[in-house]
């Protein structure tokens, strides 16, 4: 039986993701909203201006800025993100620590489910949904 890649799977494969990022967040002070804006603060490497992540943010997952806004100020008040008086922000140790922490939680079951299918299969994976997602993702912007 041949498989064609289509919504469902996708979209099944999605709420798994969610899932399991749910499970390692629980006990945290993180919901997907700010661990995506914190995660993605991180990989700036660097002080990142608020409202270009905000920007960056929003167009990555779809979300309203305000969504992210709101995260950010949660997370700058919860002591995971740091911000200077020009706009500048990075996460503090503590975001850096609450990182390590749900990657390492989460990787318990993504890493082995990732393993079972060769590199070069992941490869192809990606390239086929970063086009989809591409396309998704201009034609949203021309709506």
């Amino acid at each position: 039986m041949t498989t064609t890649l289509n919504p469902s799977i996708i979209g099944q494969a999605e709420k798994h993701h969610t899932a399991i990022l749910t499970r390692a967040l629980s006990g945290t002070t993180l919901n997907e909203q700010r661990w995506i804006t914190l995660n993605q603060a991180l990989s700036a490497d660097g002080p990142i201006d608020r409202t270009a992540h905000i920007t960056r943010v929003a167009h990555m997952t779809q979300w309203d800025p305000a969504t992210i806004a709101d995260a950010i100020t949660a997370l700058v008040e919860g002591g995971l993100l740091g911000e200077s008086t020009d706009g500048q922000l990075e996460p503090t140790e503590a975001g850096r620590v609450m990182v390590t922490q749900v990657r390492t939680a989460s990787s318990k079951i993504l890493t082995p489910a990732y393993g079972s299918v060769s590199p070069e299969d992941l490869a192809i994976a990606a390239r086929v949904l970063t086009t989809i997602t591409t396309c998704m993702s201009e034609e949203l912007a021309r709506a």
